[in-house]
């Protein structure tokens, strides 16, 4: 698929069938599709429906039958054990087949669901493919969540079994997995029939006599299972994500769709062939480790990067250019949160002169808004593309990204550039009209979405209709804000939640947060709204300072607040910020925004499952409280 992006875009809009069924020709089907879109149930389009296929096949035993077996397939690089190890393609098809057949020999079959609750370890990825291997719907729990929170997603996919290790590693500290595990089965209604358990060295876990199993014990006797030819809408997979009610979201993902728009994305969205090196520095537990550490790389015939480590402290600031260099790397694809940690324990960008990393052509942002400052750090740093795209868990891959297998633009910073092939994405107002370009809205997603994106919620279709659906008939509603250029590139400025009202003017807290993180002495920072008796809302900023700022909290955030009120206006009403160590955060990089306006407003809130550290959110209660927040 060749030719510049206006008018692969154009066809994909224009005429889908033809532009998904030529991208489809990629895949090997068992049986092959009846139709390309099935709009016979709408809202509940369905791609490639009456195919049948394999998605482990398409990954794993495709390309030892096509010669690639003594290619690499896996690299995993853990820096704080030391282990550096590689898979062929050959030896990936024997680990996963054979745990397949553990699997099918404990009476996990197709349509089945299997949990996973695992640390960045190579079995993570066996377990994943495996279950794939048999049609097994698995569902990745992130290694190290709070055991309620792991018993309500129990209950709801209602696992045969659950796939697990002995203990997770952050940093020096290590996570036992076992007691959170059976916590949570004992909180849950449902209980798996059984658990099977990695031993790392590091931790052993106590076995339950009749429940639990020894993952190397049973693999030794395993007898390898073949691929089980699945349906194309069946499920693969259910990624749990966030819900408004507090309750998760069981996103589901389907074979077919995943297959084709996953491996169509890796040559044309991140211009990676065959044999090429790519590197998600992301975890398995979220959307971005499904797509880009697992599936996409391995349907492409590449080589994935599974890397258990921090872009700093393991060992140093460092990390990132050692992995890319040792295993030429091509492409990284990571937060922006990530060059952010970089960018503060090494500004100059001092360890990079260690390394070799001629081999990297691009850097792939997402997961969060890159902030220009750290867009033009990155570039002036590397001297290669860095491209910011945005997605989001339901979608499973781009929404909106520069095409650098088809068509290079102009890049923008602060900019996703334009909308990926398959996506019309449009910028609404409140009633549904769509408004100039220019002007803010609600950034929505003309139905029917392309391949690779959620076709409902788990066993809800109610709750997808309600969630994303019924807001903008017709549409996709994302829950984020933005609006397009002049030049039709399009800017996502964060949650519509993230969108204050201050005196009755709608402000974007991501237009604040790009004027302060212009300041050269702030490395980090965030901007909420916070409840206000007067103007209903006033911006507060929280700052974070990069290491050897030298002028005192006070007159920076003098020169902050003239910042916005030049570059915004006094409209903004930006007057109050404190510094802070660190932002409150999840382990995938995002910042608690609304957790820290619940604070600010003096409101009841609970800690986040996900939060990667909850002391912060005890810092940020006492600097919230020394200038009149947090009275709670």
């Amino acid at each position: 698929m060749t030719g510049n992006y206006e008018s692969n875009y154009r066809e994909s809009i224009e005429n889908p069938e033809a532009f998904w069924g030529r991208a489809a020709e990629d895949v090997l089907w068992y049986k092959k599709y009846t139709r390309v879109l099935d709009d016979s149930k709408k809202p509940f389009y369905r791609w490639f429906s009456g195919g049948e296929m394999n998605t482990c096949y398409n990954c794993v035993d495709y390309h030892v039958e096509s010669g690639r077996g003594e290619q690499t397939a896996i690299i995993y690089d853990s820096p704080i054990t030391g282990t550096i190890k590689r898979y062929s393609y050959k030896e990936l098809q024997d680990q996963v087949a054979r745990f397949a057949g553990i699997l099918s020999k404990r009476g996990a079959n197709k349509g089945d669901r299997v949990i996973i609750y695992m640390p960045m370890i190579p079995e993570a990825v066996f377990a994943m493919l495996a279950c794939a291997r048999l049609g097994v719907i698995h569902s990745v729990v992130f290694g190290g969540f709070a055991p309620n929170e792991l018993a309500v997603r129990i209950d709801d996919a209602k696992p045969k079994m659950m796939i697990s290790a002995s203990c997770g590693l952050e940093g020096k500290k290590v996570i036992e997995y076992k007691p959170l595990l059976d916590k949570a089965i004992e909180l849950a209604q449902h209980k798996p029939a059984n658990c099977i358990i990695y031993q790392r060295e590091q931790a052993t876990a106590p076995l339950i006599s009749g429940r639990d199993l020894d993952w190397v014990e049973e693999m030794a006797g395993a007898e390898p299972h073949d691929c089980v030819p699945v349906l194309t809408t069946d499920p693969l997979y259910i990624l749990y994500t966030s819900g408004t009610t507090g309750l998760p979201k069981g996103i589901v993902r389907d074979n077919g769709g995943h297959a084709v728009a996953l491996k169509w994305s890796m040559k044309n969205v991140y211009d990676v062939k065959p044999g090429d090196v790519f590197w998600a520095a992301s975890d398995v537990g979220w959307v971005v480790g499904h797509s880009y550490i697992v599936y996409a790389p391995l349907f492409n015939g590449s080589t994935t990067i599974l890397y258990e480590g921090k872009p700093v402290g393991t060992p140093d600031a460092g990390a990132f250019w050692r992995v890319i260099s040792e295993h030429n790397v091509k492409a990284l694809f990571t937060a922006p949160t990530a060059f952010r940690a970089i960018k503060k324990e090494d500004p100059q960008g001092e360890y990079k002169k260690k390394y070799d990393i001629s081999c990297l052509k691009y850097l792939f942002l997402a997961g969060e808004r890159l902030d220009p400052d750290t867009y033009h750090w990155a570039t002036d740093l590397l001297n290669i593309p860095v491209i910011d795209h945005w997605w989001q868990t339901e979608t499973g891959w781009a929404i909106a990204a520069n095409c650098m297998g088809l068509e290079p633009l102009p890049l923008k910073a602060g900019s996703p550039t334009k909308p990926a092939p398959g996506y019309q994405v449009e910028i609404l107002d409140d009633a549904g009209n769509k408004v100039k370009n220019g002007a803010e809205g609600v950034v929505a997603i003309k139905l029917p979405l392309p391949p690779g994106t959620l076709p409902t919620l788990w066993q809800n279709d109610d709750k997808y209709k309600e969630s994303y659906l019924e807001t903008y008939p017709g549409y996709y509603f994302t829950g984020d804000g933005g609006h397009y250029d002049e030049d039709g590139y399009l800017f996502i400025m964060g949650r519509v939640d993230d969108v204050i009202n201050v005196a009755g003017h709608r402000l974007s807290t991501g237009t604040m947060e790009e004027v302060i993180s212009m300041h050269p002495d702030v490395a980090e920072c965030a901007v909420i709204g916070a409840a206000d008796d007067f103007k209903g809302q006033l911006p507060l900023g929280f700052i974070v300072l990069k290491e050897g700022a030298k002028k005192d909290e006070k007159a920076i955030v003098g020169e902050l607040i003239q910042m916005i009120r030049e570059r915004i206006g006094a409209v903004a009403a930006f007057k109050q910020a404190i510094q802070v160590k660190r932002l409150p955060k999840t382990r995938s990089g995002k910042i608690l925004r609304g957790t820290m306006r619940k604070i600010a407003d003096g409101k009841d809130f609970q800690i986040p499952s996900t939060i990667d550290d909850p002391v912060v959110l005890d810092e940020i209660r006492e600097g919230l409280k020394t200038i009149g927040y947090a009275k709670k």
